[in-house]
Parts: structure tokens; sequence; C-alpha cells
């Protein structure tokens, strides 16, 4: 995106001109070699036998500034394990494999859960947890990089921008938000687009320029799955077990880190991955289970500020979304039109009508549990209860890589 917007409080790094990767590689291999860094890539087993994370992989043997690799498997068997290994055996990085439902593995989970202690829900909240557990227990790393396993347009180039930010001490920065187009023949991001820009101005029409609000309204893609911080913040951060991982994270951001040391880059002109279904009228799958997750984070986040919801204040909310999401199917037409691009306005209109009513369950799910438990604690919360734990879940995954 060439321009050169800068939001209110979030830094904004834009993708200006024709910068050389090999240049910015080379000066990351000399940060490197104060600043050590993990590489953490959440995955599933399906992803190995798509296209895309064998090129990822591929791009990964040039990412000689990375010290280390974690992948973290789920939902996998012994030979499926086995399978991860070897791909990743060429890399040129220290890896590791965390199989999380290795009997090792779930014994450590087993021992968290006795001391009352979640672990969330089988998922990427999980999996990112459980490797930043693993990793703060080497402690032989300076930053954690977190990138998706299903990035179909992916080059390393995006890696690089993504850590340099955090890598460059000299830049002041502790967390690092990614950013991107995701666009083809047609614009996709509708829960960006069509949800929670929406629903975050909605609110702030209803309750004020509240600080939180501002501050999530100044990412330009809050839903990226590629962030970068420094160790001692994923220390301190709660990971949400559900799916609303990337607005929670940045809810949990948001309580620990100073704005002036977080920022957003733009990783690359065009990204493209799977697309979740809509899962219209199931609010327990796909782009609307979502929906209604990020809309618990966000009321969760503002309650602990002090906010108190009415009843009266859901069926405004309802009604101010709707309209700010109607007139943003407007914007997104005429956007789609001057670039040539597809739009089909009745699946905008049908995608809002399915957020909309995520909206209503996600309100009326906060309001009959405003206690429950949405995040798995940070890890210094757990070594309170289990000084051990990370040692034994260290030797847990050091067992498993050694067969």
């Amino acid at each position: 995106m060439g321009d050169f917007y800068q939001s209110r409080t979030i830094a904004t790094f834009h993708k200006l001109g024709d910068q050389r990767l090999d240049d910015l590689e080379a000066e990351l291999v000399s940060l490197s070699e104060r600043t050590h860094s993990t590489l953490v890539l959440p995955a599933l087993f399906r992803e190995f036998e798509g296209p895309a994370l064998p090129n990822i992989i591929e791009h990964l043997k040039g990412a000689t500034y990375v010290d280390e690799i974690v992948l973290v498997l789920g939902r996998a068997n012994a030979d499926q394990f086995a399978h991860a290994c070897s791909a990743l055996a060429d890399l040129p990085q220290e890896v590791k494999v965390i199989w999380i439902d290795s009997p090792v593995v779930q014994d450590v989970m087993r021992k968290i859960q006795e001391r009352d202690l979640s672990i969330g829900e089988n998922g990427k909240g999980q999996a990112v947890w459980i490797a930043y557990g693993y990793v703060l227990g080497r402690d032989e790393s300076d930053v954690i990089v977190v990138h998706d396993c299903d990035i179909l347009s992916y080059d390393r180039s995006l890696l690089a921008r993504l850590i340099y930010p955090v890598m460059n001490r000299n830049l002041g920065l502790e967390f690092v938000k990614g950013y991107y187009a995701r666009v083809t023949d047609r614009m996709y991001g509708r829960v960006t687009r069509l949800f929670i820009t929406p629903v975050v101005r909605a609110m702030q029409e209803l309750l004020g320029d509240r600080p939180f609000l501002c501050y999530l309204d100044d990412f330009r893609y809050p839903l990226s799955g590629e962030i970068a911080m420094t160790s001692e913040l994923a220390r301190l951060i709660r990971i949400p077990g559900g799916w609303g991982l990337e607005v929670a994270t940045l809810a949990e951001v948001y309580r620990n880190v100073n704005p002036k040391r977080i920022c957003q880059v733009d990783l690359a002109d065009t990204y493209e991955h799977k697309h979740q279904p809509l899962s219209t009228g199931d609010p327990s799958a796909g782009l609307m289970k979502m929906c209604v997750d990020i809309t618990r984070s966000i009321l969760n986040t503002l309650a602990s500020e002090g906010v108190s919801f009415s009843e009266g204040f859901f069926r405004s909310l309802q009604a101010a979304y709707l309209r700010h999401a109607q007139d943003t199917i407007r914007k997104c037409a005429g956007d789609a039109a001057v670039n040539g691009l597809h739009y089909d306005r009745h699946e905008e209109g049908l995608a809002v009508e399915t957020f909309l009513k995520a909206l209503q369950v996600g309100g009326e799910n906060f309001t009959a549990h405003p206690d429950d438990p949405t995040e798995i604690p940070n890890w210094s919360r757990v070594a309170d209860a289990l000084p051990d734990i990370q040692n034994q879940l260290v030797e847990a995954v050091e067992e498993d890589n050694r067969v």
C-alpha cells in the first residue's frame, strides 16, 4: 500500500519503493549476532499435504537470521509427526516439532489442568501458547515471531519485514503486527471490512473515543496472523483459547505495552490463504464463530476498563453496526469498481446479516456469562503455580524430537 498515512497512536511502516531483500536480510544477519529469534509455526498435518507449507519451508532455507524454528503440530498421529520432522530436516535453523498429541506433552498439559489452570481448547491459540512455553523455558531467544502455515503467496520477504522492527533495538519496539491487502480478482478480508471496523466505529459512536477502541481502530488489518514480539512480552500476555486470537492478542498487548512501542508493518502487495466458510446460522463454526469470539473479546476488554452495558446498549449497537456495515458495502463497491474487481453486493449483504447475528450472540453470551474465562493464563502465572513446568515441557518436546 504505497501511501504515507500514519494512524493516531500506532506507528505504521509502509511498503515504499522496491527495497532489495538481500540488503534487508544482510542487516538482519548482522542484528542476529546479538538478538536471537525463534519463528513459531502453528500447523495442522493437512497443511503438509497442500501447496502452501512446502513452499514456506523452501523459502525458510534462506532465512538464516532466524536461530530456531518451532512448528506446533496439532491433530496428528505418530506417523504424521514423523513426516513433519522429516519435512523440516533440511532447514539450516535449529528445528523442533511440538507434537501436541504426544503422550509426554499431554502429561505436561494434564499437570497444568490439575492446578485449576485452563489450557484452552484445541486450536491455534493453544498451539501458540504451548510454543511460547517451550521457547521461554529454553530461555535462548530475545524475539518470537509467529506466522500462519497456509499462506499461498508466501516469500521470505514477509518474514524479513515482520521481524525487522523488533530485531532492530534502536527502534525501541516490543510488538509488531503485520498487515496487507487481501485482494486477488476480488476483495477478501470480510471479517475485517464488514465486521470489526464497523463494530468498533459503532461502539465509538455509542461510547465515545475510548482509548482501547481508538487503538483497535488504528490497526489496518487486525486479523492478521503475523506478529513479532520480545520474549519478555510473550511471557506476560495471556492467549485466548477460542477463535478471537488475533483481536484478543491486540487487547493483551494494549494492557501490557506503551503504544509508542507498538507498530504495524506492510508485509506484502498481495496475500492469499485459505478462506473460512461463512457458516450462516451456525455460531459454533466458521466466520460466524470467529465474530462471536471477537465480540466477546472486545466486550471483555471494555468491561475491564469499567464500561457497563445495558440491554439498550446492545440493541443500539446492532442498529449502529448495521448502518456502518451497509455504508462499508457502498464504499467497497466503489473501490472495486475503480480497480476493476469483481464485487458481489448480494454476497456482501449476506455476510453482514451473518455478522449481525454473531454480534447479537456474542452480546448474549457476554451478558449471560460475564465472568467466564476466555484466556489461557500467561506463562508467568503458570510458573507461579508450577515452578518446574516449563522445564518439563522442554524435556517432553526434546524427548519426542530425539526419536
